[in-house]
């Protein structure tokens, strides 16, 4: 088995284009996904039209979301990719709308530095990369020219192959390692550092129990020196202990792992219904002393 040892989180401060800096570690921060996908496991495929988008993201934040994520393809173990056009055509007038209707930063989820980019251009202020610049050479770039924060998440290979290559001695350990190496392949692209926050990348190239471990072992990653964001929200690792119970039956298991993720030193989770998870935070964040 593996320790357990609740984590004190260290304090951030994450500048942001045309906003103010995001100060992470006061408290946790909420980010509310909002998928412009037709084929979302998780809610789908709701949001799937701009105007119904743009409604639940300002929903999001009306019920205390700080940050809303907006996903134009859908990025689960054996999705199909999407082109830019498509992406684009998906995710632009759902950013733009929402920079319109509201201050709070915007996040644009994709790996795609084509898409990052008019993101940017329309109000978007972060760039949450599941690859950690692994797929597209010219999204660290895009992330240094614009000053846009940019979230690494740990992954091996492609949706199609990722679980081939979940192999590992020591999770923990390994994706931190790999996530310092997606830290450098930043730097080196030019992205300041203090405007990188790092994702272990639950479920995504790892069978359940390396989820588990890595999210009791989220100290490690801690040792990378960046704000941690965790998005535990129905993932199919938790099925490692709720057996085979679908998506829509996953949100109290959900609510066990935003509170470990919290615990352990996450400074932002990452999940669909922010309201009932805001009571999960708020009463793990007392547990923490904040």
């Amino acid at each position: 088995m593996f320790a357990c040892p609740m984590v004190a989180r260290r304090r951030y401060t994450i500048p942001l284009p045309g906003k103010p800096p995001l100060q992470l570690g006061t408290r946790t921060f909420v980010m509310g996904i909002l998928n412009v996908t037709p084929d979302s496991f998780a809610d789908g495929g709701r949001h799937a039209d701009p105007e119904t988008a743009i409604a639940a993201g300002l929903e999001m934040i009306a019920a205390g979301a700080d940050i809303i994520d907006i996903g134009g393809e859908s990025t689960r173990p054996g999705a199909e990719p999407v082109s830019a056009e498509e992406e684009m055509r998906r995710v632009l007038p759902v950013v733009e709308g929402l920079a319109a209707a509201t201050s709070a930063p915007l996040s644009i989820d994709t790996y795609k530095a084509v898409v990052a980019r008019e993101a940017v251009a329309r109000g978007a202020v972060i760039i949450n990369d599941v690859s950690g610049l692994q797929y597209d050479p010219e999204l660290g770039p895009v992330a240094a020219t614009t000053g846009a924060a940019l979230i690494l998440m740990h992954t091996r290979g492609r949706s199609s192959e990722m679980y081939q290559l979940a192999n590992y001695s020591d999770p923990a350990r390994e994706v931190a390692d790999e996530l310092r190496n997606a830290i450098t392949r930043a730097e080196r692209a030019g992205v300041a550092g203090d405007s990188v926050i790092v994702d272990p990348g639950l479920g995504f190239a790892k069978r359940a129990g390396h989820s588990f471990e890595v999210l009791a072992r989220l100290e490690t990653i801690a040792g990378l020196d960046r704000p941690i964001l965790c998005g535990p929200w129905r993932k199919s690792f938790l099925t490692g202990a709720l057996c085979d119970h679908a998506p829509g039956a996953r949100d109290w298991g959900t609510a066990a792992a935003v509170t470990a993720s919290i615990l352990h030193g996450a400074h932002i989770v990452r999940v669909h219904n922010v309201a009932a998870m805001l009571h999960v935070v708020r009463v793990a964040d007392r547990v923490i002393g904040f």
